[in-house]
């Protein structure tokens, strides 16, 4: 019991032994203002997909380019809504390759107010576009009915400061496609200290 004890505290240091990793946070600095993100360690894989992106600055000069309202989206019997971002469009060329789907129902991260989560097509084909939700969204969890394939999209983060600025990115002007005219440019993304 004695050699555990001396392990675990020559390992962790100054931390207490068994302590929780404090959270990763993520500024995202935009035309309309800053977001602050905490990132959930419960979709590990996402997690770590999405700081690729942000250490290797793909952010960077990216844009806010889709709004889903209530009122644009007349065709979808399911309504959500979501504020869609990318990288800077130079970067495109050099995306990461595809992350297997981490769903809600293994996660535990639910779609609510202020959620980030992955932009996908089919399972299995998240790269770098992700969202942000306006409100509970549980109908892009797994089981939904949003997507067809009843999957679900990769929750991974929470709004902690900034859904002010979320809700302006929403209500900035669109066409009938969804798309922000013109985009909101993200300046920056940066890890926090």
């Amino acid at each position: 019991m004695r050699i555990v004890l001396v392990v675990c505290g020559v390992l962790i240091g100054a931390v207490a032994c068994g302590a929780e990793p404090k959270p990763v946070r993520v500024l995202v600095q935009t035309d309309k203002g800053d977001i602050e993100i905490e990132l959930d360690a419960r979709a590990p894989n996402t997690v770590a997909n999405f700081l690729k992106y942000v250490d290797g600055k793909f952010y960077d000069g990216g844009k806010f380019h889709r709004t889903v309202t209530p009122d644009n989206q007349p065709d979808n019997k399911v309504k959500i809504e979501v504020v869609q971002a990318g990288i800077n469009p130079d970067k495109t060329k050099d995306e990461f390759k595809p992350i297997k789907l981490e769903r809600t129902k293994d996660t535990g991260v639910k779609h609510k107010d202020g959620t980030i989560s992955m932009a996908r097509d089919g399972p299995d084909t998240a790269t770098s576009d992700f969202f942000v939700c306006i409100g509970d969204q549980p109908e892009l969890d797994h089981g939904g009915k949003r997507n067809p394939d009843g999957h679900g999209f990769a929750a991974f983060g929470t709004v902690v400061k900034g859904m002010d600025v979320v809700k302006k990115i929403q209500a900035a002007p669109a066409n009938k496609e969804q798309a922000l005219v013109p985009p909101i440019t993200i300046k920056k993304v940066t890890r926090l200290p």
